[in-house]
């Protein structure tokens, strides 16, 4: 069985990759299909992009597509910058503008004040289902960067229970807390359990 993981991010790709690699599929990443380009993420919601991504993807394909969705929300700025947590510094905004942007819109506020979620909607789009998971984790916003690893927001993601960044993680460590971790653990299960049905 194949699957199509629905983007074209290197660190999504790897991390999406490394807590699959115990399921009976292959998995193929947007490499393989160059003819698929960018794919605007135009939905409201982060399980509604995921569904946009997963669902062009197999359509373009014919295979079974995977695609997340992924926001980072702030407490303090009234759940931003959620759906746009990739372009929060505009269309062309690099990981480090979104945390330099971040790190200048909370320098105002006390550590009470900087609880933030990440949060994770992963699609599953195959000729006859559609399957969504979530998953969420806690944390707080940094004044200022820390660690070297990762991508994204991860140098300001701070969780308290690990005392450490994202960014300060090894991949394994951070794969099995993480918001994207969670959510593909809940897709494992159900398609484990869909494949043992399948050939019982």
């Amino acid at each position: 069985m194949k699957i199509v993981l629905a983007t074209h991010n290197r660190g999504k790709m790897e991390e999406i990759s490394d807590i699959l690699a115990d399921l009976p599929v292959e998995i193929l990443t947007l490499d393989s299909f160059p003819e698929i380009g960018e794919i605007p993420e135009t939905g409201d919601t982060l399980k509604k992009n995921a569904f946009i991504k997963a669902e062009t993807v197999h359509n373009l394909t014919g295979l079974p597509s995977l695609a997340d969705d992924t926001g980072l929300e702030v407490d303090a700025l009234f759940g931003a910058p959620g759906v746009y947590s990739a372009r929060y510094a505009g269309e062309t905004a690099t990981y480090q503008d979104n945390c330099r942007k971040m790190l200048n819109e909370m320098k105002n506020f006390s550590r009470n004040e900087r609880v933030a979620h990440f949060k994770t909607v992963i699609a599953y789009v195959t000729s006859s289902e559609k399957i969504w998971t979530e998953g969420v984790v806690k944390g707080t916003i940094l004044d200022h960067q820390d660690g070297d690893k990762g991508f994204g927001y991860d140098p300001i993601f701070y969780y308290p229970p690990l005392e450490k960044t994202f960014a300060a993680m090894e991949k394994d460590e951070k794969n099995s807390i993480s918001h994207r971790g969670k959510a593909l653990r809940n897709f494992c299960d159900i398609l484990e359990k869909q494949l043992i049905n399948k050939n019982g």
